[in-house]
């Protein structure tokens, strides 16, 4: 009986189909979206988009797939076919012509014949991706372009990345369709595809395609097809319970079912039952080519199997026919990946290094076998699977140096920590590289820094300088020092600055570049107040050093440290600063700078108060951060300053957005822990104390490691003491607050430490009913004084020491001045309440001038009390609505319950029940126990001065924290204090 390996019909899909085609007319029309095409594997991902791509008509189809080697990918693979492909169609000069501005140079690093690609480093990346999508938008201008990126599952860390930019940053207006495939078995927890895929599928116009089993009709077709009739019914309850619906396995077994014949018990020897089908020599060749990849080149094929051309086309034949393997191009590739697993799975020890060593012993001698830079990077897979230690070495270096000028960063550094491991095992391995062991260590130290591995880039810099004689070498020391004091700082690791202070100090004169590359990192990294001269001086050094020698990247970093040295909110001198730098940095792509320039203004921007444009610069550098290839970096560090401004404004949950996929690129630790920072603030305002706990802990886990700058520690001190006060820990929450005053110089840094101030004396008005605390707060008196009153004294000794620079601090000053009274008693003696007032008011209008909606809110829930305390019950009314419909407008659930609680005490309306009603749901004889639980006092006591029974006291308390949603007694109290229930 003659039957087919594969169906020639196409069975089923017309969804999934349908779905791809609609996605393709709208890129017709002007719209480019991104389909993301998930299934196991066997599914059918392959043949559906080979379908889809046969019926694309005038659309310009470019493929490429992603290579496994090992259990790596291969660098940029799917990219760098479809350049080939596209020089194969248009020649060299057809495609440099559609790149913008026609300089191709950036796409050496894909395909050599587009000559030198320039220097190395992450402006090189951003560079290739521009190109990328550059080259993409102009086919698209031309007709409609379809790119299907295949097997995202083997994709390296660098093909990641250029997909992400491209998806992200695809023109929406373009007529570009993007079709992602990948096997979504292969996406365990920790796989590196799965936050990509998460993270691409909240991006508007990416849409997720997912390719289900086949239905037992579909199945029958199948068979059908591959029959040339209908199949059994017997044969066919058999065959889909055994594939479950898997196209694939249907096809094995629908194969493998001929006659009486049993089916394979395993799925390896299912996949290998169409081999075993196959001739003898067809066999062996098909074990040699499973040791190259899933694709293999014919050439290589031939030079590794040993045969003429006659004989290897004799082999290949019945592979071909029996659908085992495809003719792909100049090559040919498994028709399913899991069939080559199987094979290579198979080999023997012995016969695994054998055709790893045959493989390697080709490309050595004549690599252009493969296109570059694929062959280095092969040929270096290859002597490592054959296990020979020396030239799987020597092979691992000369791959690392492929993958540099690729900017494949991440494959760069797995080449050099392979040289690394393999070192002592080859006792010449310096002479066979012509660099020593130091240099490697220098070299992975500087690309670990460079792919966002800080730690590693520490400690490989310390063992390097481990083996450096300072005395002797000193320019090599300094470099390494210099370094590990730029990853020290980004870890926030101590000795950063002795570092750097080291090696400027063993900079040889006759090394001037090299010393103004120390001195503007050693000027950047002087933060303290103390260090200001220092750091002026330093800088201006630097700044002067890199103009004599043309070094337009350190002059820009130099003059961007003086601009931040003397800044002031006040009159933000400074922009222009950053304008001069941009204009230095332009001309030589120096985008480090031009990064930089982004976070330190919208930064500063942010200091000043200036929300709005401090959020539109920020974004815009998150923008040019991924378009540059920095979105982990550079790009993370600038979504901090993105969602604080956001934050401030009140826009939370874009705030959020923003943090979340900020999140989502795994950034290094300190800078998720800024973002987690804010999400905190968002959290905790709601009343969402268990997500707030969480990203404290998680924050604290990062920040208790190493020393770390005012920015980063004052506010997450500040929240630990907010959550504890939220939680009705208040003698904690004091306890906390003391402890910032006493290990922290609060004065030093003002944008940080007004903050804090304002933090301790919140907790005197947390501790105690409105009338007591004003008392000691405008009166100073309280007998005995208690840790609340202690901890205000502090604060206010120390304010007068802090500066006030800027709309922002000024708001805090005013805030603290309202929460602690005024300098002088007697500015309030007359009419404490009301004084209270105005200090609220004009702290209110300051954060209304600011736009900080919840700030506002805060303040105008003081001046409603204080309103109230004066006895205008009108002013209160009009505070407490303005208070509702900012809280309301945030979300911000407790602060609601407050002014509820707060406007059904005072009886001025308003709130969501009415004025006589019972705050919280409570009864009237519940409010007095609770009255009596707030001043701590036990059941027994409670009956006593209730004439109730201590079983009926118990009774009331159970039910008061249920309604209170509290689980102790403590809990219920501070409730209670919170919202003021009982106040005078």
């Amino acid at each position: 009986m003659t039957i087919h390996a594969v169906s020639p019909l196409f069975v089923g899909r017309s969804r999934e189909l349908a779905v791809l085609g609609d996605a393709l007319d709208r890129a017709r029309a002007g719209a480019s979206s991104t389909v993301l095409v998930g299934g196991e594997a066997g599914v059918g991902k392959t043949r559906l988009i080979k379908e889809f791509t046969g019926r694309a008509g005038d659309a310009l189809v470019l493929v490429g797939g992603c290579l496994e080697l090992g259990t790596e990918g291969l660098p940029f693979a799917p990219f760098t076919a479809v350049l080939r492909g596209l020089v194969r169609e248009l020649g060299h000069d057809g495609v440099a012509a559609l790149v913008p501005g026609g300089d191709a140079r950036a796409l050496g690093r894909l395909l050599p014949e587009f000559g030198e690609p320039g220097r190395d480093g992450a402006d090189a990346r951003a560079r290739l991706f521009e190109q990328v999508l550059g080259l993409l938008e102009r086919l698209a201008d031309k007709r409609p372009v379809v790119l299907v990126v295949e097997d995202a599952h083997w994709a390296d860390r660098s093909t990641r990345d250029l997909l992400s930019f491209l998806v992200r940053y695809q023109p929406t207006a373009a007529r570009l369709l993007v079709v992602v495939t990948y096997r979504t078995d292969e996406l365990h927890r920790s796989h590196p595809l799965r936050p990509l895929i998460a993270e691409l599928s909240r991006v508007e116009w990416v849409s997720r395609l997912a390719l289900p089993r086949l239905t037992r009709e579909e199945a029958d077709a199948l068979a059908a097809g591959i029959l040339r009739h209908e199949p059994a019914t017997a044969d066919m309850d058999l065959i889909y319970t055994r594939s479950e619906g898997n196209p694939l396995f249907v096809e094995a077994l629908v194969n493998e079912a001929d006659g009486a014949e049993a089916l394979p018990e395993s799925l390896r020897d299912l996949l290998l039952a169409s081999v075993e089908r196959l001739p003898g020599e067809t066999q062996e060749l098909l074990r040699v080519a499973s040791a190259g990849g899933q694709r293999i080149e014919h050439a290589l094929l031939s030079a590794v199997a040993g045969l003429d051309e006659s004989a290897l086309a004799h082999a290949l034949r019945p592979a071909v026919a029996g659908n085992v393997l495809v003719v792909d191009g100049e090559g040919y590739s498994f028709r399913h990946a899991l069939i080559r697993e199987a094979l290579h799975d198979d080999l023997l020890p012995g016969e695994h290094t054998r055709l790893h060593t045959r493989y390697a012993q080709a490309l050595e001698r004549d690599l252009s076998i493969l296109p570059a830079p694929r062959g280095a990077i092969e040929l270096a897979h290859h002597w490592h699977s054959a296990h020979d230690s020396t030239w799987a070495l020597v092979s691992a270096w000369r791959a690392a140096a492929v993958a540099r000028k690729s900017t494949a960063y991440d494959e760069q550094l797995r080449m050099l920590s392979r040289v690394l491991e393999l070192w002592d095992r080859v006792p010449d391995a310096a002479e066979r590289i012509g660099a020593g062991r130091i240099d490697v260590l220098r070299q992975t130290a500087k690309v670990s820094h460079l792919a966002g591995e800080y730690e590693r880039s520490v400690a490989l810099a310390g063992a390097a300088l481990d083996e450096i004689d300072a005395g002797t070498d000193p320019v090599r020391a300094a470099q390494v020092l210099r370094l590990r004091g730029l990853a020290r700082y980004d870890l926030g690791r101590p000795g950063f600055l002795d570092d750097l202070r080291e090696a400027a100090a063993l900079v040889p004169a006759d090394q001037p570049r090299l010393r103004g590359q120390v001195l503007e990192s050693l000027s950047r990294m002087l933060h303290r107040p103390e260090d200001l001269p220092e750091k002026i001086a330093t800088a201006r050094l630097a700044m002067e050093i890199a103009h004599e020698v043309g070094d337009a990247n350190v002059e820009a970093h130099a003059l961007i440290n003086m601009a931040c040295s003397g800044s002031r909110y006040a009159d933000m001198e400074e922009l222009r600063a950053y304008a001069a730098a941009r204009r230095i940095a332009a001309p030589v792509e120096a985008y480090g700078v031009l990064m930089r320039c982004a976070i330190s203004e919208s930064d500063a921007l942010e200091g000043a108060g200036r929300h709005e444009r401090a959020a539109q610069v920020a974004r815009e550098g998150v923008e040019e951060a991924t378009r540059y290839g920095l979105a982990r970096t550079s790009g993370t560090f600038l979504a901090i300053n993105l969602a604080e401004p956001l934050v401030s404004l009140g826009r939370w949950d874009e705030a959020l957005r923003a943090i979340e996929q900020a999140i989502s690129l795994a950034p290094p630790a300190p800078y998720r822990a800024s973002l987690q920072g804010f999400a905190f603030d968002i959290a905790l305002a709601r009343g969402q104390y268990d997500r707030a706990e969480q990203l404290l802990a998680s924050s604290r886990s990062v920040l208790s490691r190493g020393t770390h700058r005012d920015q980063a520690v004052l506010p997450h001190l500040c929240r630990s003491v907010r959550l504890l006060k939220a939680r009705g820990r208040s003698a904690e929450a004091l306890e906390a607050a003391g402890r910032i005053l006493d290990e922290h110089d609060v004065t030093a840094n003002s944008r940080y430490g007004w903050p804090v101030l304002v933090t301790c004396a919140e907790l005197i008005w947390d501790a105690r009913p409105y009338a007591q605390a004003l008392e000691v707060v405008l009166g100073g008196r309280e007998e005995p004084p208690s840790a609340a009153a202690s901890l205000l004294r502090r604060a206010r000794a120390l304010a007068p020491k802090m500066d006030v620079d800027g709309d922002l601090q000024r708001a805090h000053r005013l805030s603290f001045t309202a929460l602690a009274g005024p300098d002088s008693p007697q500015e309030a003696a007359a009419e404490p309440a009301a004084w209270q007032v105005k200090a609220w008011d004009l702290a209110a209008g300051t954060w209304a001038a600011l736009r900080q909606p919840y700030a506002e809110a805060q303040c105008q829930v003081g001046a409603a009390q204080a309103a109230l305390a004066a006895g205008d019950r009108q002013e209160t009314a009009a505070r407490v609505a303005r208070a509702r419909e900012l809280a309301g407008e945030l979300g911000v659930a407790p602060l609601l319950e407050r002014l509820d609680v707060f406007a059904r005490r005072a009886r001025i309306g308003g709130s969501d029940e009415p004025a006589d009603g019972q705050p919280l749901g409570l009864t009237a004889r519940e409010l007095e126990v609770l009255r009596e639980v707030a001043a701590g006092r036990s059941n027994r006591e409670i009956a006593g001065r209730l004439f109730i029974s201590a079983k009926t006291v118990s009774v009331h308390v159970s039910n008061i924290l249920a309604k209170l949603g509290v689980a102790t007694r403590g809990e219920a109290a501070a409730t209670a204090h919170r919202l003021r229930l009982f106040d005078a």
